[in-house]
């Protein structure tokens, strides 16, 4: 039985803009105050795309791309149009689950060991899990692929999802391809037939039927529309004859394929009676990677609602994105439209609030409860935020930086935009107002040395009881060299990047350390050539793969050095040490027969007493 509960949301004075900062923003708000009364517990379903830009969708002024489900759920939910997130997609969602930038908790990178979200971090689904709540995840993760971060590691019970950050990563099961997939089921690898972002919703529908008795939490982040743009041809020929390149029309008919399945959603949560006390929020993780390009002429094909940049840009169009919310039983206003600033690392704070689930961070937050903000009640014009671009080893302090207000932009602490005069950010006007580029970086400086602080990276536990074996793959090399981080330059087996996985041995043992070329599930050896795999006009090709003469190998932690022989015709090479427990910086490499290091691309590490 669901618990009957009364929310009250009486109108805030004040809202803490960051509270790590300790700022306290002044709110205008109006006299009366408004209680919103659920009968029950509301359910709640975040939708969050990925690469799918504020100007991919026909509300926003996009003529070519066919998003009418969307169109009609704006028409039935409150759009927030000053929502932002990170500008890369594990930033973004460890923003999301725990109301902290990522650069305090290990998430500032995509990929080398700097995408896994640290093990001491409160996810929502945790909160919510906490709360009495089913909580389920279907879709990308991206916050870490071994124990303890995985999503089922982090407060959901039911999980379905792909390895890495997308399909055909490094992480991810050799030779996925959105179509007919192996995926984890809480960890365990399954084949699932059907195009990936159909089965995310079936999963999605299919989980609703069996817990609707009792209130859930649903995320559903998409791995669609981010690369490789493999999508039914259906879906590409609708775009056949518009003016876009081959790789926007596959684009545009992923999330066409999105908004198709996001209608069927919405359809089951109304003929199930669960739409009106269900909060349903589409968002998406960054601006646009395929949106907007350039034809051979040199002309700007597609569309991206005149706002600059795109995918890991600090300006806007990297970071400004669609938001819906809806949740009739609540009270948020069908159909209207909010300008405040409002962040992905507000929804934790937030919506505990609406679920009326007593929620107080051990940790300093970046976001701050809106529930305010979205039942129209109030208005800030002094609040900031920051968000940043690092995308390497170590956060930068200045480094594509971003102070935002409701108003202004203030970009590399130096560039400064009216983005109510203009959107597009054309014209900086840092000189006309000295003072507000004052105000906005001194905001920046007392942020960043709170922030400072919290930066560390996670290690990957070695030995213990909830996860041995272990699987390691060269996605999470700490490197500042290129990483081979999808499948296509694993098998052209060029990148040989230098560097070395943070980990922490949890117990003294006997360790055992495959070291792979291929990922252990291909079943190839060292030295093969992977069969290239056809593509068509709409999934792309996987290349043949590249030969490697392989000498010998070796394995660095600390001061213990392992070194093996190699058997090509073999998939893995075998090396076997003692090791103490403790942190380390673990190396493993191959020599060629030419003597050059090559690190291994995959890393299978199990404790021999469990064996």
């Amino acid at each position: 039985m669901k618990k009957n509960l009364i929310i009250k949301f009486g109108l805030l004075a004040c809202l803490s803009a960051t509270i790590s900062c300790g700022q306290k923003n002044k709110m205008e708000t109006e006299a009366v105050s408004t209680e919103a009364i659920a009968d029950e517990r509301p359910n709640v379903i975040i939708v969050f795309t990925d690469d799918q830009g504020y100007g991919d969708l026909a509300s926003h002024g996009n003529e070519i791309i066919k998003t009418p489900n969307l169109t009609a759920f704006g028409k039935e939910a409150l759009e927030l149009t000053n929502f932002h997130v990170g500008t890369t997609c594990a930033p973004s969602r460890a923003g999301l689950l725990t109301g902290r930038n990522g650069n305090r908790n290990n998430t500032w990178h995509t990929i080398a060991g700097c995408s896994i979200l640290l093990e001491d971090e409160k996810t929502m689904a945790q909160v919510f899990e906490e709360s009495g709540y089913n909580t389920a995840m279907f879709g990308k993760w991206h916050l870490g692929d071994n124990y303890p971060y995985r999503p089922f590691d982090r407060g959901f019970k039911e999980t379905l999802y792909h390895g890495g950050g997308g399909a055909q990563q490094t992480p991810d099961y050799w030779n996925n391809t959105y179509f007919n997939d192996t995926y984890f089921r809480n960890g365990e690898p399954e084949k699932v037939e059907g195009y990936a972002t159909d089965v995310w919703f079936n999963e999605a529908i299919k989980y609703v039927q069996g817990t609707k008795e009792q209130p859930f939490f649903l995320y559903l982040p998409l791995n669609a529309a981010h690369s490789p743009f493999n999508v039914p041809e259906s879906y590409a020929k609708m775009y056949e004859d518009a003016p876009l390149t081959d790789v926007q029309k596959r684009f545009y008919g992923m999330i066409t394929n999105i908004d198709e399945n996001f209608g069927k959603l919405v359809t089951f949560l109304k003929d199930e009676k669960l739409f009106d006390n269900t909060i349903i929020i589409f968002t998406t993780d960054n601006g646009t990677a395929a949106g907007i390009s350039k034809g051979k002429d040199g002309s700007v094909l597609g569309y991206n609602a005149g706002l600059r940049g795109t995918k890991g840009s600090h300006y806007d169009g990297g970071h400004k994105v669609p938001f819906f919310i809806s949740w009739p039983d609540g009270k948020i206003e069908k159909g209207s439209k909010s300008n405040e600033l409002v962040a992905n690392v507000d929804l934790l704070p937030t919506l505990s609030k609406m679920a009326g689930i007593e929620f107080n961070s051990e940790k300093p937050l970046d976001g701050s409860d809106m529930t305010s903000v979205l039942l129209k009640k109030a208005k800030d014009s002094t609040r900031m935020l920051v968000i940043d671009t690092q995308r390497g080893q170590w956060p930068e302090k200045g480094k594509n930086s971003c102070v935002m207000s409701t108003e202004w932009r203030l970009i590399d602490g130096k560039e400064l935009y009216n983005i109510v005069d203009d959107p597009g950010q054309k014209n900086d006007v840092a000189e006309q107002h000295p003072d507000m580029v004052k105000k906005m970086q001194q905001f920046y400086d007392q942020w960043w040395s709170r922030i400072e602080p919290e930066m560390r990276y996670a290690e990957i536990p070695l030995g213990h009881e909830k996860a041995n074996p272990v699987t390691i793959t060269v996605h999470d090399l700490h490197t500042d060299e290129s990483i081979p981080w999808n499948q296509v330059q694993i098998r052209q087996g060029k990148s040989s990047p230098t560097g070395y996985y943070s980990i922490n041995v949890v117990e003294d043992g006997d360790y055992q350390f495959k070291l792979y070329r291929y990922p252990p599930e291909s079943g190839l050896a060292l030295s093969a050539a992977a069969d290239q795999i056809t593509g068509t006009s709409t999934i792309d090709a996987l290349p043949v793969g590249r030969s490697v003469d392989y000498n010998s190998a070796e394995v660095e932690l600390g001061d213990t050095l392992i070194k093996a022989s190699v058997d090509p015709a073999k998939p893995y090479a075998l090396l076997e040490g003692k090791l103490k427990k403790g942190s380390y910086k673990l190396r493993t490499d191959f020599l060629t027969v030419d003597g050059a290091k090559m690190p291994a691309y995959y890393i299978v590490i199990d404790k021999k007493d469990n064996v």
